[in-house]
């Protein structure tokens, strides 16, 4: 059964990947994401309106029926209902890892059932411009360069009153909320889903996926979820924990009329190792180039322009993607590489290719200005290439770049695979004689076939024209 699920496991990934590549991905994000974040789950939250009911919230199934009935009695007055939102959600959680990886991802449309701002906050830690739908008149707005839009279907904290809470609120949904179920269901028609941390139990979202269901008529297009198996030690009695598993395959078969694929994981770590499994494979092909020579005393100038010209060329034609900051003395040997294969010779795509230069104008904080810009620069490589790194100090004394230094250091907490070219010298070398000694802390993400070519990069060399079969072969062996 274990190898039953890691073939599961892994074609979901490879297909998740090809979506995401194909910009056709979305995410919905249900509670059992926040909840390790601090945020009270559903039958926290109703548990004081259970209490003033006289009701035992833990023997209850129907948690907005609880909410409802408080409603009724206080004479459809929500007061108390929207100070529990307010109180349990305004600024709470702490931003978690898997909120961190999501927010990373380039995936441009995100649904969730949340009241809290915890995604929000995880975008903006991310550096993206999102756009947030909680009410049917932001429907018809659109943020100004955005990166993300973000669906609150059933409300947001600041706006408690508004929230999808009662079983009034979930019976007007379809009429009070058309819009959003019109853009929920054409999401779902035209995009391939990822439901995590989601029970399957909201009514709003079960009528939506039938409407889909009923229009494509078995057409429609696969989604995923990602569920937690049923284990004995999630139960204090063997009979609940076997009336479970029986039930849980009921719903993970129901789950198939939607075109819904369950991936069943052992435990919730496993939410992790997925979601990271997907970023490294989306950033395995992109390739970030920390490069920059001011004195070319050991080489000809000739000699690392052919050289530099001639990594770039075989990483377009064998299918990686190059970003680079164009740095100092090398920018231009390796833009017109790879161009050459991109225009030249066709073996290449212009999407190949990203080129964000520095500025130069000196400012107060361009130093915290660079460091931004590293950090958007290397975020979304799999692979980190760092090539000679030297610099005039500007009392002509040539020195070792920090700047490089800087861009491994933000390599490694990205968990890109540390390329430094010995045979390069200056700090290249330097990064290499650290990354060979702490290789297996460095590195430990990777297979050790790349340990054994990583290490034939390691003297300065006097034949560059060698290096970058040796570079290409490191890669490779990645994959």
């Amino acid at each position: 059964m274990l190898g039953t699920k890691m073939i599961q496991k892994n074609t979901f990934i490879n297909n998740f990947v090809n979506e995401i590549k194909a910009e056709n991905a979305a995410i919905f994000v249900g509670a059992g994401l926040s909840i390790p974040a601090g945020i009270v789950d559903w039958r926290n939250l109703v548990r004081p309106l259970a209490e003033e009911l006289k009701l035992d919230v833990n023997r209850e199934h129907d948690l907005i029926a609880i909410a409802q009935y408080h409603c009724n009695q206080n004479g459809c007055n929500r007061g108390h209902i929207n100070q529990r939102i307010i109180d349990e959600m305004s600024n709470k959680g702490n931003i978690t890892i898997n909120h961190q990886i999501l927010a990373r991802l380039p995936i441009k449309t995100f649904w969730t059932t949340n009241y809290d701002k915890l995604l929000e906050r995880s975008f903006r830690e991310a550096n993206k411009i999102v756009d947030v739908k909680h009410t049917v008149k932001q429907l018809a707005n659109t943020v100004s360069a955005r990166d993300v839009v973000l669906y609150k279907m059933h409300g947001d904290v600041d706006t408690p009153d508004d929230a999808v809470l009662t079983k009034d609120d979930y019976e007007s949904y379809h009429l009070t909320m058309t819009p959003f179920v019109n853009a929920l269901s054409g999401d779902l028609i035209s995009k391939t889903f990822l439901f995590i941390g989601f029970s399957f139990q909201d009514p709003n979202l079960d009528y939506i996926l039938s409407r889909v269901r009923l229009a494509l008529r078995g057409s429609q297009r696969r989604h995923y979820c990602i569920m937690k198996e049923a284990t004995e030690l999630d139960f204090e009695k063997h009979e609940d924990y076997e009336y479970y598993k029986i039930k849980q395959s009921y719903m993970i078969e129901d789950l198939k009329r939607f075109n819904i694929q369950t991936i069943l994981i052992r435990n919730y770590e496993e939410i992790t190792e997925i979601l990271k499994r997907v970023e490294t494979q989306l950033k395995q092909k992109s390739i970030f180039i920390s490069s920059a020579i001011s004195d070319y005393s050991r080489y000809s100038k000739e000699v690392v322009e052919a050289f530099l010209q001639q990594l770039s060329s075989r990483l377009i034609v064998e299918g990686y993607s190059i970003v680079t900051g164009y740095g100092l003395g090398v920018g231009n040997a390796i833009i017109q590489g790879a161009l050459n294969e991109i225009y030249m010779t066709g073996k290449g795509h212009k999407e190949q290719l990203e080129i964000k230069p520095f500025p130069q104008i000196e400012t107060v904080d361009r130093k915290s200005l660079w460091t931004l810009h590293r950090k958007n620069m290397i975020s979304n490589c799999g692979a980190a290439i760092f090539l000679f790194g030297n610099k005039d100090n500007g009392k002509g004394t040539i020195i070792n770049s920090l700047g490089m230094r800087e861009e491994f250091n933000i390599a490694q907490q990205n968990g890109a695979y540390l390329l430094p070219v010995g045979e390069t010298d200056y700090m290249a070398k330097e990064l290499y004689d650290e990354t060979i000694m702490f290789y297996d802390r460095y590195n430990s993400n990777y297979n050790s076939k790349a340990k054994e070519y990583f290490e034939h990069l390691s003297l300065p060399s006097n034949d560059l024209s060698k290096t970058v079969s040796k570079i290409m072969t490191v890669l490779n062996s990645l994959k």
